[in-house]
């Protein structure tokens, strides 16, 4: 053996004699590596040796390896710590961690149903909510896909309220589905229709506050006669008016006015296409109404006659429980049902605006179609942004969330009045939507992740409430009657005969 130049141990070559057995050589090359080894051995023990004495000269009592302490005073194990898996259900396991559920919005208001994490009770009800500075703006969107079970919740939420006091207008229903609902809670359901008697004049005063002067009254009912003329104009021509045409339209109004007790809309289409010779010396009053004064003509005398060419058959009364205008016969016809809904408006206006009225709900149904026509977003816009004035709580409910991306084009005037309808519900309640919707209604309200992922999964019933900035998962329930009575799958489920 000798020492290589870095003092390592090499074993030296050995000559083997010719002939050699196998279990020599063998022997010898087992003694040569035991050697090596011993002289190892020695060496370590000796660098040992030479270290304690060192740090023992520098005063060291204890040299701790750079690994840290070996063996149980390390005070780890070399595994990963391993307890075994437990399952239980939530109610067992919410007695342990009782601060991962929502507490709720109180028990004032009207019952919903279950919270499907904490198992309590769930009620809500904006008055209250307002009251007690949870919120801000009353107003609720709801949006779910056909068969979610949101018709049933926003018939719930207001027939469960009407033993409190409040009442219920439905501007418009496209399918008639709260006719029977209004009936049977003992309002009314305005019926109109080609073929039918009912018949809807749009210039009536409609309902008089007590506290409103003769001068006020006065007022108020020649500015809404205005709006409403002209609101109407521009849902039939599809565009807005120019200063001519509503010059054209105040004049006739006024001279309709004047001359008769009680208006209505032929009276003032004679004046707009023929104008009074002491307002039209030169004719050019005639020739600025004349396109106008055709798209009026259509509502008493085209296609859309027989519903507003005569006095009023029907009348809004604010003091009943429920008012619902049933446009289940018209909905053939976009145009018409805007028409009807910027007509039944102008009549809630002046009982939304009776500062004696109480707290009402106005639910606007199938509001995807409501929002196609400016005139009449903007009269919903104007009530939305006034509703804590006027005491009501408005209903939104449509589909689904990107409705509200079809109304007008990207940066219009109207693409903003939809989205202000959005900012000013501080409620939103969203049921089961399409996997391609979750995008844009989680962008739309700012959703989690956690949130999104819950959409899809949820059944009859199951909605996710985002009150302000407080989620919930609610089950709603009904009691059997109210299933029975809010079914809108009847055509569906019956038997043929």
């Amino acid at each position: 053996m000798s020492d290589g130049p870095e003092g390592r141990l090499h074993t030296a070559s050995l000559h083997t004699p010719k002939g050699e057995p196998r279990r020599d050589r063998q022997s010898r090359k087992r003694a040569a590596t035991e050697a090596v080894a011993q002289v190892r051995s020695a060496r370590a023990a000796e660098k040992k040796e030479r270290l304690a004495a060192e740090h023992a000269a520098e005063g060291v009592g204890r040299h701790l390896p750079r690994a840290g302490e070996p063996g149980p005073a390390a005070l780890r194990t070399p595994g990963r710590l391993k307890l075994p898996k437990h399952q239980d259900t939530s109610a067992t396991l919410a007695g342990h961690y009782p601060f991962l559920a929502e507490a709720g919005l109180g028990s004032a208001g009207v019952f919903v149903g279950q919270d499907m994490y904490s198992g309590g009770s769930f009620v809500y009800d904006p008055w209250v909510l307002y009251q007690r500075g949870l919120i801000t703006a009353p107003n609720i969107v709801l949006a779910g896909i056909v068969g979610s079970g949101k018709s049933s919740l926003a018939k719930s939420l207001y027939t469960r309220s009407l033993p409190f006091g409040r009442r219920v207008y439905v501007p418009g229903d496209p399918k008639g589905e709260h006719t029977a609902i209004a009936e049977a809670v003992g309002g009314r359901a305005i019926i109109l229709g080609h073929g039918l008697r009912n018949r809807l004049n749009p210039l009536d005063e409609g309902h008089r506050p007590l506290s409103t002067s003769d001068a006020e009254w006065e007022a108020q009912v020649t500015s809404r006669r205005r709006d409403l003329i002209g609101a109407l104009a521009e849902t039939v021509l599809e565009r807005s008016l120019s200063p001519l045409e509503h010059t054209a339209i105040d004049l006739a109004l006024i001279d309709t006015v004047r001359t008769t007790d009680i208006p209505t809309l032929p009276m003032v289409v004679a004046r707009v296409l023929a104008p009074s010779t002491a307002d039209d010396r030169d004719g050019r009053l005639t020739e600025d109404g004349r396109i106008v004064g055709h798209a009026l003509r259509r509502l008493v005398a085209g296609d859309l006659a027989g519903l507003f060419d005569g006095p009023s058959t029907v009348r809004f009364d604010p003091s009943l429980p429920m008012m619902s205008l049933d446009l289940s016969r018209v909905a053939e016809n976009s145009t018409l049902i805007s028409v009807l809904m910027s007509c039944s408006s102008a009549w809630m206006e002046s009982a939304l605006a009776d500062p004696d009225g109480g707290q009402r709900w106005v639910i606007y149904d199938e509001a995807w179609r409501l929002m196609a026509y400016p005139a009449l977003l903007r009269r919903m816009d104007a009530q939305w942004r006034l509703a804590r004035h006027f005491g009501i709580a408005n209903m939104l409910i449509f589909h689904k969330l990107s409705d509200l991306d079809n109304v007008g084009d990207s940066g219009s005037a109207m693409r903003a009045l939809a989205a202000s309808l959005l900012a000013n519900a501080e409620t939103r309640i969203i049921y089961r939507q399409e996997a391609d919707q979750l995008g844009s209604t989680a962008t739309a309200l700012g959703l989690t992740g956690t949130e999104q992922s819950l959409l899809p999964a949820l059944g009859t019933g199951q909605g996710l409430w985002r009150v302000k900035d407080r989620s919930f998962v609610v089950q709603h329930q009904l009691h059997p009657v109210e299933l029975s009575a809010f079914d809108t799958t009847a055509r569906m489920t019956s038997t043929s005969r």
